[in-house]
């Protein structure tokens, strides 16, 4: 860099673009290029090109002629800001000297504050200026709308941008506002948060081809019956106060070239009460998004839809039947209330769905099967219940190559709470558990055999004998009861009660009743040939004798074993002994009795002989007289009662 000594205010750039400031003039950036105050001419400069760039900012309060200085540099660009009625006129000149075929292309105010015939000149200015992108941000208009006769013709305008106008005045003609900006012949328009109520449809053929009308207020009337917009393609209408989808289908069905449809964040209801819905044929990706849309939406759909986004709307199911979409490839249902994922009978072209964010428990199985195109399935986020259900679902995501998207992040059990927050792919069932058919031949083999070995151990222990034994013994007990209820405790009647084979009756006879009822300290036997009352069942008289009887003698032989009637006293006295608590059996082994000759169902007999010590009758002669005396002492007792007694009567 090289110094300049001709004046303090002068300033010499090389090889770099710097900007040169002049104390309450025009700044400009050249490149290579040495000004002063005295040399600068600004038609000489604008003329000879010299400009490389301007974008201008309002920063002096002094009075000034132009007090404006240089922010930004580059060839075709001009930014400027702070544009108000003083400084208006002095802008219009400015930008009146880019003709057509001059280099500024990108021209941006922001901050405007201007009257409606300064605004109006001001756009007349850029219109048949060398312009083609025109970026207007923050207007208010201050004056009365007039009419104003604008001069379309010969433009290198391309494309407008107006973000954010407030209009102060009230009370004026709406068509002057809106026909001005309804018939500018540029392809592409962009109003934006400009609180605007309604659009003109152009009284011409309008080469519009893009149309953002973004966060204002328009309404179901906008281009109503407008048949000059046959070259639009886009049209964003996202954020503004549509309701009923019929007439948004209408308002498009004379736009014959229209692709893009953005109605999202509207307030925007189908009810289906036989309204028919006409959308233009050449639409092909239409966004419904966040709004009031349920099931009934699916009626009322672009038949040549490709792309179709309806998330966070009131959707529960998808009908079948209802929309025949052929041409749909991608399809977004997100946050809705899905209880399940749709099938697709009329979607046979789908390739890409998204149901993440509903209610969908346990997703169909199925689904791949109905959707054979389907490349990318969204379904995460959804409270899924982890399940047998589920389960078959994981299995198919394995299966399917990846297409679950987000897969395994997204998908997380949200019921049984027990399983809260688990991956599905760490959720595993048993095939048992999750095979209904397998569960229940399973479940069924098991009773059979559950049964089958109860049924041998009622054979084997006969427990049908012993449930006929107990019921009689209940029976008896309670008819005892009923007959004599002041009765609290059986009396004692007999020493003992005999229970023996008649084959060994001869042994009782000879032996035991002789050796106990005779003598000093006589025993009181009960014997059923002489002490069971007529009339009475034998079961209840062997009951009836046992109760009154202070000791039960078993002789056991093997004949003892094969005798029905001694297997009833047994089971009796053994009853009596755990239901009193007492000690009143006494076991004499009259004959050895092999293991094997005892029957399953004397498992009692079995465990009192294992158990319980028993009295065994001696061959020799020499050892009776000491048998019948420990026989004595095991049932030695006094009895309160006379000698003489029937087991069935009492005093």
């Amino acid at each position: 860099m090289m110094e300049n000594t001709h004046s303090l205010k002068t300033f010499f750039v090389y090889k770099c673009l710097f900007t040169l400031t002049f104390w309450n003039h025009v700044s400009l950036s050249v490149e290579n290029e040495l000004l002063t105050p005295a040399s600068y001419n600004f038609s000489e400069v604008v003329s000879d090109q010299k400009i490389e760039s301007l974008a201008l900012m309002h920063i002096s309060r002094h009075q000034s002629s132009f007090d404006w200085v240089v922010i930004q540099n580059t060839t075709e660009s001009l930014s400027l800001s702070e544009i108000t009625n003083d400084n208006v006129k002095k802008l219009i000149d400015l930008l009146s000297n880019f003709k057509q075929g001059s280099r500024l292309q990108n021209l941006t105010l922001t901050n405007m504050s201007v009257n409606w015939d300064a605004l109006m000149d001001l756009f007349q200015t850029v219109w048949h200026s060398s312009v083609e992108y025109f970026n207007v941000n923050n207007v208010t208009q201050l004056s009365e709308i007039e009419r104003y006769v604008f001069d379309y013709s010969g433009t290198s305008m391309k494309a407008l941008t107006v973000k954010k106008i407030l209009i102060k005045d009230l009370y004026f003609i709406q068509d002057y506002l809106y026909r001005i900006f309804a018939d500018m012949n540029i392809p592409d328009m962009t109003i934006v948060e400009a609180e605007m109520i309604h659009m003109l449809c152009p009284s011409s053929e309008s080469p519009f081809r893009y149309l953002n009308f973004l966060k204002n207020d328009l309404t179901d009337f906008l281009f109503q019956k407008c048949d000059n917009l046959i070259h639009l393609e886009t049209l964003i209408l996202q954020g503004n106060k549509f309701e009923r989808l019929s007439k948004v289908s209408f308002m498009t069905s004379r736009m014959k070239s229209l692709k893009y449809l953005d109605m999202s964040n509207n307030l925007l209801r189908h009810d289906g009460a036989d309204v028919q819905c006409q959308w233009a044929e050449s639409l092909t990706e239409l966004d419904l998004s966040s709004n009031q849309l349920a099931d009934a939406v699916f009626e009322c759909l672009p038949v040549n839809i490709k792309r179709l986004y309806l998330q966070n709307n009131q959707i529960s199911s998808v009908p079948k039947g209802m929309a025949d979409l052929k041409s749909l490839e991608e399809l977004n249902l997100a946050s809705n209330r899905l209880a399940d994922l749709p099938e697709c009978s009329g979607f046979t072209s789908l390739r890409f769905l998204n149901t993440e964010m509903n209610s969908i428990l346990t997703p169909s199985a199925d689904f791949f099967q109905s959707c054979p195109r389907v490349r990318e399935l969204q379904a995460g986020h959804n409270p899924f219940k982890c399940s047998c259900e589920l389960q078959d679902f994981i299995r198919l995501e394995r299966q399917s190559g990846g297409k679950l998207f987000g897969w395994p992040a997204a998908y997380v059990c949200e019921y049984p709470e027990g399983l809260r927050g688990t991956e599905l792919k760490d959720f595993h069932l048993s095939e048992l558990a999750c095979n209904t058919t397998l569960l229940l031949v399973t479940a069924l083999l098991l009773t059979l055999v559950l049964v089958a070995i109860v049924a041998f151990l009622c054979i084997y222990l006969d427990v049908p004998w012993y449930v006929r034994m107990t019921w009689q013994w209940t029976q008896t007990k309670r008819r005892a009861w009923h007959n004599h209820p002041k009765e609290q405790e059986a009396v004692l009647q007999f020493h003992a009660f005999i229970s023996y084979s008649e084959r060994d009756s001869l042994w009782v006879k000879n032996e035991l009743i002789p050796n106990l009822e005779k003598g000093e300290g006589r025993v009181q036997l009960c014997q059923h040939e002489r002490n069971f009352i007529p009339g009475k069942s034998i079961v209840e008289n062997i009951i009836n004798c046992i109760e009154k009887s202070y000791k039960s003698i078993f002789v056991l032989s093997p004949n003892f074993v094969q005798s029905e009637w001694c297997h009833y006293e047994l089971y009796f006295a053994h009853h009596k002994l755990f239901s009193e608590n007492s000690n009143s059996l006494i076991l004499i082994l009259l004959e050895p009795i092999p293991p094997y000759v005892i029957p399953a169902r004397y498992h009692k007999l079995k465990a009192l002989m294992a158990k319980r010590t028993y009295l065994e009758w001696p061959k020799e002669r020499s050892k009776h007289a000491l048998f019948w005396a420990n026989l004595r002492a095991a049932i030695s007792i006094n009895l309160p009662i006379s000698d003489e007694n029937r087991c069935g009567e009492t005093n």
